[in-house]
């Protein structure tokens, strides 16, 4: 007897479990890789109608997102230190009398 075919709901449901996945990565670098290749592994397939074919894939979906979730664990177990385009810092003015000094700010007097 032949599996049946996955639902839309429970592909898109595969599909928000990758995304969630890879947001869970503790390194930059791995979480923006496999947001990406999440997103370029389904789109690649948006087409397909052979209900076999999708069957197969959701499959194989299901055993990659198992692996990606151990992935994230041991990337969270081994965290170094953030990168500088993680690191988030507070924009503040730079004191001197430039443009934000012309336009009423608080800069020195012209």
């Amino acid at each position: 007897m032949a599996a049946a075919t996955p639902t839309q709901a429970q592909i898109k449901a595969l599909y928000g479990s990758f995304i969630r996945t890879s947001r869970t990565f503790a390194s930059y670098n791995f979480r923006s890789y496999f947001i990406r290749n999440s997103q370029e592994k389904f789109r690649a397939h948006l087409e397909e109608k052979d209900p076999q074919r999708i069957t197969e894939l959701y499959k194989q979906g299901l055993e990659d997102l198992a692996a990606l979730k151990r992935a994230a664990v041991i990337n969270r177990l081994y965290e170094g230190p953030k990168l500088v385009v993680e690191k988030s810092r507070p924009i503040v003015g730079g004191g001197g009398a430039g443009m934000e000094a012309s336009v009423g700010g608080g800069g020195q007097p012209v």
